[in-house]
Protein backbone atom coordinates (compact mmCIF):
# COMPACT_ATOMS: atom_id res chain seq x y z
CA UNK A 1 0.00 0.00 0.00
CA UNK A 2 1.19 3.53 -0.84
CA UNK A 3 0.44 6.47 1.43
CA UNK A 4 0.39 10.09 0.27
CA UNK A 5 1.80 12.48 2.85
CA UNK A 6 -0.62 15.36 3.39
CA UNK A 7 1.63 17.45 5.64
CA UNK A 8 5.35 17.58 6.48
CA UNK A 9 6.03 14.59 8.73
CA UNK A 10 8.23 14.44 11.80
CA UNK A 11 7.00 11.64 14.05
CA UNK A 12 9.14 8.55 14.33
CA UNK A 13 6.37 6.07 13.38
CA UNK A 14 3.53 6.39 10.89
CA UNK A 15 0.74 3.83 10.40
CA UNK A 16 2.37 2.15 7.39
CA UNK A 17 6.01 3.29 7.39
CA UNK A 18 8.58 4.80 9.76
CA UNK A 19 10.46 8.09 9.57
CA UNK A 20 13.15 9.29 11.94
CA UNK A 21 12.27 12.50 13.76
CA UNK A 22 15.17 14.36 12.12
CA UNK A 23 13.91 13.68 8.58
CA UNK A 24 11.45 15.61 6.41
CA UNK A 25 8.84 14.25 4.03
CA UNK A 26 7.19 16.98 1.97
CA UNK A 27 3.47 17.29 1.37
CA UNK A 28 2.57 15.17 -1.67
CA UNK A 29 5.33 12.56 -1.44
CA UNK A 30 4.08 8.96 -1.72
CA UNK A 31 5.66 6.25 0.43
CA UNK A 32 4.90 2.52 0.44
CA UNK A 33 4.18 0.29 3.42
CA UNK A 34 7.04 -0.94 5.60
CA UNK A 35 9.50 1.60 4.19
CA UNK A 36 12.00 3.03 6.68
CA UNK A 37 13.55 6.49 6.42
CA UNK A 38 16.43 7.16 8.80
CA UNK A 39 18.26 10.26 10.07
CA UNK A 40 18.39 13.60 8.22
CA UNK A 41 16.68 12.40 5.04
CA UNK A 42 14.53 14.57 2.76
CA UNK A 43 11.80 13.13 0.56
CA UNK A 44 10.51 15.86 -1.74
CA UNK A 45 7.00 16.61 -3.02
CA UNK A 46 6.10 14.39 -5.96
CA UNK A 47 8.56 11.61 -5.15
CA UNK A 48 7.12 8.11 -5.25
CA UNK A 49 8.69 5.34 -3.15
CA UNK A 50 7.52 1.73 -3.07
CA UNK A 51 7.12 -0.77 -0.27
CA UNK A 52 9.76 -2.26 2.03
CA UNK A 53 12.46 0.27 1.10
CA UNK A 54 15.21 1.61 3.35
CA UNK A 55 16.81 5.07 3.18
CA UNK A 56 19.93 5.67 5.23
CA UNK A 57 21.26 8.79 6.88
CA UNK A 58 21.52 11.99 4.81
CA UNK A 59 19.62 10.76 1.76
CA UNK A 60 17.49 12.86 -0.58
CA UNK A 61 14.81 11.93 -3.11
CA UNK A 62 13.91 14.75 -5.51
CA UNK A 63 10.52 15.54 -7.09
CA UNK A 64 9.22 13.17 -9.80
CA UNK A 65 11.63 10.40 -8.87
CA UNK A 66 10.06 6.93 -9.03
CA UNK A 67 11.45 4.15 -6.81
CA UNK A 68 10.19 0.57 -6.75
CA UNK A 69 9.83 -1.94 -3.95
CA UNK A 70 12.56 -3.39 -1.74
CA UNK A 71 15.13 -0.73 -2.71
CA UNK A 72 18.03 -0.18 -0.31
CA UNK A 73 19.61 3.31 -0.32
CA UNK A 74 22.66 3.66 1.89
CA UNK A 75 23.99 6.82 3.60
CA UNK A 76 24.76 10.04 1.70
CA UNK A 77 22.91 9.31 -1.56
CA UNK A 78 20.91 11.93 -3.49
CA UNK A 79 18.46 10.73 -6.14
CA UNK A 80 17.68 13.55 -8.55
CA UNK A 81 14.70 14.28 -10.80
CA UNK A 82 14.83 12.23 -13.99
CA UNK A 83 15.80 9.02 -12.19
CA UNK A 84 13.69 5.85 -12.20
CA UNK A 85 14.71 2.96 -9.96
CA UNK A 86 13.06 -0.44 -10.31
CA UNK A 87 12.53 -3.06 -7.60
CA UNK A 88 15.33 -4.66 -5.56
CA UNK A 89 18.03 -2.10 -6.41
CA UNK A 90 20.93 -1.47 -4.00
CA UNK A 91 22.54 2.00 -3.93
CA UNK A 92 25.80 1.89 -1.96
CA UNK A 93 27.09 4.57 0.42
CA UNK A 94 27.89 7.93 -1.20
CA UNK A 95 27.24 6.78 -4.75
CA UNK A 96 26.45 9.65 -7.11
CA UNK A 97 23.55 10.05 -9.54
CA UNK A 98 23.28 13.05 -11.88
CA UNK A 99 20.63 14.54 -14.19
CA UNK A 100 22.47 17.08 -16.41
CA UNK A 101 25.51 16.11 -18.49
CA UNK A 102 26.84 19.65 -18.92
CA UNK A 103 25.86 21.66 -15.81
CA UNK A 104 26.62 25.37 -15.60
CA UNK A 105 25.54 27.64 -12.78
CA UNK A 106 24.66 30.42 -15.26
CA UNK A 107 22.52 28.22 -17.53
CA UNK A 108 19.17 26.90 -16.30
CA UNK A 109 18.36 23.39 -17.57
CA UNK A 110 15.53 22.51 -15.19
CA UNK A 111 13.34 21.51 -18.13
CA UNK A 112 16.11 19.41 -19.65
CA UNK A 113 16.82 16.81 -16.97
CA UNK A 114 18.17 13.64 -18.57
CA UNK A 115 16.55 10.34 -17.68
CA UNK A 116 18.45 7.56 -15.93
CA UNK A 117 16.96 4.10 -15.47
CA UNK A 118 18.35 1.63 -12.94
CA UNK A 119 16.70 -1.69 -13.62
CA UNK A 120 15.62 -4.43 -11.28
CA UNK A 121 18.18 -5.95 -8.93
CA UNK A 122 21.12 -3.76 -9.98
CA UNK A 123 23.85 -2.86 -7.47
CA UNK A 124 25.62 0.50 -7.49
CA UNK A 125 28.74 0.25 -5.32
CA UNK A 126 30.01 2.74 -2.77
CA UNK A 127 31.30 6.02 -4.28
CA UNK A 128 30.41 4.97 -7.83
CA UNK A 129 29.20 7.70 -10.20
CA UNK A 130 26.39 7.17 -12.71
CA UNK A 131 26.46 9.84 -15.42
CA UNK A 132 22.88 10.64 -16.44
CA UNK A 133 21.02 9.59 -19.56
CA UNK A 134 21.86 5.88 -19.40
CA UNK A 135 20.29 2.57 -18.39
CA UNK A 136 21.82 0.18 -15.87
CA UNK A 137 20.61 -3.32 -16.75
CA UNK A 138 18.96 -5.88 -14.51
CA UNK A 139 21.29 -7.35 -11.87
CA UNK A 140 24.24 -5.37 -13.21
CA UNK A 141 27.00 -4.87 -10.66
CA UNK A 142 28.78 -1.49 -10.62
CA UNK A 143 31.89 -1.80 -8.47
CA UNK A 144 32.92 0.69 -5.80
CA UNK A 145 34.34 3.90 -7.27
CA UNK A 146 33.50 3.15 -10.90
CA UNK A 147 32.38 5.96 -13.22
CA UNK A 148 29.68 4.77 -15.63
CA UNK A 149 28.99 6.80 -18.78
CA UNK A 150 27.25 4.28 -21.06
CA UNK A 151 24.39 1.79 -20.95
CA UNK A 152 25.17 -1.37 -18.99
CA UNK A 153 23.84 -4.83 -19.98
CA UNK A 154 21.99 -7.16 -17.62
CA UNK A 155 24.35 -8.93 -15.19
CA UNK A 156 27.40 -6.97 -16.39
CA UNK A 157 30.24 -6.38 -13.91
CA UNK A 158 31.62 -2.84 -14.36
CA UNK A 159 34.95 -1.74 -12.89
CA UNK A 160 37.22 1.27 -13.17
CA UNK A 161 37.35 4.86 -14.42
CA UNK A 162 35.89 5.06 -16.95
CA UNK A 163 33.79 2.02 -16.16
CA UNK A 164 34.26 -0.98 -18.43
CA UNK A 165 32.72 -4.41 -18.40
CA UNK A 166 35.08 -6.97 -16.88
CA UNK A 167 32.78 -9.97 -16.91
CA UNK A 168 29.44 -11.12 -15.56
CA UNK A 169 27.96 -11.25 -12.06
CA UNK A 170 25.30 -13.70 -10.94
CA UNK A 171 22.06 -12.61 -9.34
CA UNK A 172 23.66 -13.47 -5.98
CA UNK A 173 26.65 -11.21 -6.67
CA UNK A 174 29.35 -13.69 -7.70
CA UNK A 175 31.68 -13.42 -10.70
CA UNK A 176 30.79 -15.94 -13.41
CA UNK A 177 34.11 -17.15 -14.77
CA UNK A 178 34.24 -20.75 -15.92
CA UNK A 179 31.75 -22.47 -18.20
CA UNK A 180 30.65 -26.08 -17.85
CA UNK A 181 30.64 -28.69 -20.62
CA UNK A 182 27.39 -27.23 -21.96
CA UNK A 183 28.85 -23.71 -22.14
CA UNK A 184 26.92 -22.42 -19.12
CA UNK A 185 28.08 -20.45 -16.10
CA UNK A 186 27.25 -21.71 -12.61
CA UNK A 187 26.68 -19.47 -9.57
CA UNK A 188 28.61 -20.93 -6.61
CA UNK A 189 26.03 -19.78 -4.08
CA UNK A 190 22.63 -20.45 -5.63
CA UNK A 191 23.57 -23.17 -8.11
CA UNK A 192 21.65 -21.29 -10.82
CA UNK A 193 22.91 -21.65 -14.38
CA UNK A 194 23.47 -18.74 -16.77
CA UNK A 195 23.75 -18.80 -20.55
CA UNK A 196 25.51 -16.20 -22.69
CA UNK A 197 24.33 -15.76 -26.27
CA UNK A 198 25.62 -13.00 -28.55
CA UNK A 199 26.75 -10.88 -25.59
CA UNK A 200 23.49 -11.25 -23.65
CA UNK A 201 23.38 -13.19 -20.38
CA UNK A 202 20.21 -14.81 -19.04
CA UNK A 203 19.51 -17.04 -16.07
CA UNK A 204 18.22 -20.44 -17.16
CA UNK A 205 16.72 -21.42 -13.81
CA UNK A 206 14.69 -18.36 -12.84
CA UNK A 207 13.13 -15.54 -14.82
CA UNK A 208 14.70 -12.13 -14.28
CA UNK A 209 11.35 -10.68 -13.24
CA UNK A 210 10.62 -13.36 -10.63
CA UNK A 211 11.45 -12.93 -6.94
CA UNK A 212 13.99 -15.26 -5.41
CA UNK A 213 12.55 -18.32 -3.65
CA UNK A 214 12.94 -18.20 0.13
CA UNK A 215 15.47 -21.05 0.19
CA UNK A 216 18.03 -18.94 -1.72
CA UNK A 217 17.06 -15.46 -0.50
CA UNK A 218 19.25 -15.50 2.64
CA UNK A 219 23.04 -15.76 2.47
CA UNK A 220 24.66 -18.62 4.39
CA UNK A 221 28.29 -17.42 4.27
CA UNK A 222 30.26 -14.33 3.32
CA UNK A 223 31.62 -13.56 -0.15
CA UNK A 224 35.23 -14.29 0.81
CA UNK A 225 34.36 -17.67 2.29
CA UNK A 226 33.40 -18.89 -1.18
CA UNK A 227 36.90 -18.22 -2.49
CA UNK A 228 39.19 -19.14 0.39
Amino acid sequence: MLTECAVPLHPIFMPDFSIHASSIVDDGAIIGADTKIWHFAHICRGAKIGENCSFGQNTMVAPKVSIGNNVKVQNNVSIYSGTTIEDDVFLGPSCVLTNVSNPRSQVSRRSLYEETLIRRGATIGANATIVCGITIGRYAFISAGAVVTKDVPDYAMILGVPGRQRGWMSRHGHPLKEKDADGRFLCPESGYCYQETDGILVCIDIDEEDSLPENVATGAKSYREFYE
